[in-house]
């Protein structure tokens, strides 16, 4: 179950059915498949296409892989997405997640992955999200499971002061609403 990725970056895909007329790749190790051609991988490049949401994903899934909620690995990014679907959440299994070089800027839609017990990889680097300040410490605090974080390692240090600076600005928030 541990085959090759099924590859349908670069092909100007504008929306993710788009790639159901395309055609993975073939890698350095070739794609097998079972008796009933489905590819024999959990994982999925979507990368540098056009795609701006991931509506029809559970049915690629189920067009192209053999144990589609066995998917743990899914790249998504250089493409147009703006918001961090709720979709994403049904991927119970999914261990790495690259989503940069896309148009999410709404930082709390990192929030919802926390639901992903498995996930601890994930990139958002490329992303108006980033230029928020608190952008790091944010997505650490929100996935407390994460061991790499846009291509860098999160130490144990980086998850202690993420977390000392949620508690921060909770207790901040919460000194605010109490003088209202």
């Amino acid at each position: 179950m541990y085959g090759p990725p099924v590859d349908l970056s670069f092909k100007d895909i504008n929306s993710v059915t788009g790639a159901l007329a395309e055609v993975p790749r073939s890698g350095l190790r070739p794609l097998k498949t079972n008796s009933k051609g489905k590819y024999q991988s959990c994982s999925l490049r979507l990368s540098n296409n056009s795609i701006s949401d991931v509506t029809g994903l559970q049915y690629i899934l189920s067009h192209f892989l053999a144990q589609p909620s066995k998917l743990g690995w899914l790249d998504l990014s250089f493409n147009k997405i703006t918001c961090i679907d709720p979709l994403l959440c049904e991927l119970s299994e999914l261990r790495v997640l690259y989503l940069h070089g896309n148009n999410i800027w709404n930082l709390s839609d990192v929030d919802q992955l926390r639901e992903l017990p498995y996930l601890h990889t994930i990139t958002l680097h490329g992303n108006a999200i980033e230029t928020n300040i608190n952008y790091r410490n944010h997505v650490i605090t929100a996935l407390p499971h994460l061991k790499k974080m846009d291509f860098s390692a999160v130490t144990r240090e980086q998850q202690v002061l993420a977390n000392v600076w949620h508690h921060c600005r909770n207790r901040g928030k919460n000194t605010r609403e109490s003088l209202q």
